[in-house]
């Protein structure tokens, strides 16, 4: 079973940066998703910017969401 996240801070280019319950810190690029169906919102830097944490995963308020297991999995390990 992969980590949580516990909180999570967007960045330029529609990255975000993510800080997992297992103390491990991952950049998650959403730019490939951005052409695909409900991410295309995600386009508006205004709106990417309003992603939270819900149980464990990301979500924006129209309910664009990532799960834990795909953040951890294909996020890039960061060490700042």
């Amino acid at each position: 079973m992969n980590p949580s996240v516990e909180k999570v801070e967007p960045l330029d280019n529609y990255k975000l940066k993510l800080f997992f319950t297992n103390g491990e810190l991952k950049i998650f690029d959403v730019s490939p998703y951005l052409d695909k169906g409900i991410f295309s919102e995600l386009k508006d830097d205004n709106y990417f910017r309003k992603v939270k944490v819900v149980s464990g995963a990301v979500e924006w308020p129209h309910e664009q969401d990532f799960s834990n297991d795909t953040l951890f999995l294909l996020g890039v390990v960061s060490e700042s």
